[in-house]
Formats: structure tokens, sequence, C-alpha cells
């Protein structure tokens, strides 16, 4: 593989439930009350939808744009406010992981479903700035986060890190990375069980591997045996 596209919360960044507590404040400021049928519902849809853009999930679950922009901006403003309290930290090995990546001579790319202004905090509370040559949120691939495959399509027109999409591995915790992976044409598309997903959603939205960690990821790409999920395929 020549260009790895990573997912950052869940994957590469433990958060330990922020969105869920930023989509609380979010739910609150359009009157929402915590507790009620609407706010379970609406919360089973957040946790469902992980990995996808979050202004399009607050379409969803809002129907009007001035309601989804003003949920969103909440959201976007309370879970940048928890980042810089230091309420995120790398997932283990993860940076470990991509120092190994780019010395094995692989291009890299962080992808996330928040705004720019939220992942930009989330680099800067980790320090991750100059880690790697290009981030990437929905807004910077035309506005459309996954299930599309834009933002991995466009990793790869911006960095020319690939000869073509086959050239290319994607990871992420949830069954969104895994179609918008596929989607892409990616020919490794690893799910990896820190995150939001388990095995089975992973499996069964499209992965090619399921890995504890994302740490695994640089030895399976150099094609050395990694403990991995067994698919459901293989399972006897």
């Amino acid at each position: 593989m020549q260009l790895v596209v990573l997912d950052m919360a869940g994957t590469t960044v433990a958060d330990g439930g922020l969105v869920e507590q930023s989509f609380d404040a979010a739910a609150r400021s359009l009157g929402v009350e915590p507790g009620s049928a609407d706010h379970a519902a609406k919360l089973d849809y957040v946790r469902a939808t992980m990995g996808e853009s979050k202004i399009s999930v607050f379409r969803h679950l809002f129907g009007d744009e001035e309601r989804a922009q003003r949920a969103n901006a909440e959201f976007e403003a309370t879970y940048g406010k928890l980042v810089a309290e230091g309420r995120c930290a790398p997932i283990p090995g993860a940076r470990e992981a991509i120092e190994r990546l780019k010395a094995d001579g692989r291009r890299v790319v962080l992808t996330t479903g928040f705004a720019r202004v939220t992942q930009d905090a989330i680099l800067d509370a980790l320090g991750w700035r100059d880690l790697v040559e290009l981030t990437l949120c929905p807004a910077d691939a035309g506005g459309r986060g996954r299930p599309y495959p834009d933002m991995v399509l466009a990793a790869l027109l911006r960095t020319g890190g690939a000869d073509g999409v086959r050239r290319i591995a994607v990871a992420g915790d949830t069954s969104y990375d895994m179609i918008a992976g596929r989607r892409s044409g990616a020919s490794v598309v690893a799910g990896v069980r820190t995150g939001a997903h388990g095995a089975d959603a992973l499996w069964g939205s499209g992965a090619t591997h399921v890995l504890d960690s994302v740490a695994e990821l640089p030895a399976l790409l150099a094609g050395t045996a990694v403990r991995a999920s067994e698919s459901p395929e293989t399972r006897t």
C-alpha cells in the first residue's frame, strides 16, 4: 500500500465519549429533554451513524437547515471545549503506528467527520499538527463526509500518494468508515475495535480485516501476521 487514510476519533484518538456529551449539549440547545423518548431515539441514531459528517446527522435529526446548523454549532463548540480541557488522548500505539507507516515509505492522511475547527482543536491538543502531511474534514472534500468515499479520494488527489485506488489502505472504527473505504476502491479496509462499532458491524459493512487496534496496521501492511478478528464466513 502506498497511501494510508486513517480516521481520527475512535481509531487514532480516544475521546472518552465526548461525541455523546457534545450531542447532549446540542440536543438541549434545541429543547430536547435528556431522559425523554425523543432524546433516546436521537442518541441511538447518533451512535448508529458514528463516522458520518456531523452536520449530515443533525440534518436528519432536526429536519430544517437552520435547526441543524444551530445543533451542529453547539456540538462543535462543546466538543472543542472538552478537547481543550484535555479530554482526549492518542489511542495507545497510534502515533507510533503512523510514524512506522511513514518510515515504511507510505503517505498518511488523517480524516474526520467533524468540522475543521474541531479537527484542528484535536490536532493541537495532541501535538499532531506536523505528524502527517494532510488532514481532511468533509468540507475539504466538497462537503460530503462518510459513507461517501470523497475524503479518501481527496486524499489520493491532493497527495498524489498512490498509483491508483487499489494501492490505498483505509482504517476506521465505524461501519461508515468501512463503507466509505469500500466505495473508494481501496484494497485494504481495516476496522479497528477501539471505537464505536464492534467486529460484527465492521465485517458486515465490508471490512477486509478487523484488528484490535490501529497499532497493528503497520504489521498488516508489511505482510507480518497479526491477530485479527475472525470474519463471520470463517467461523466454525
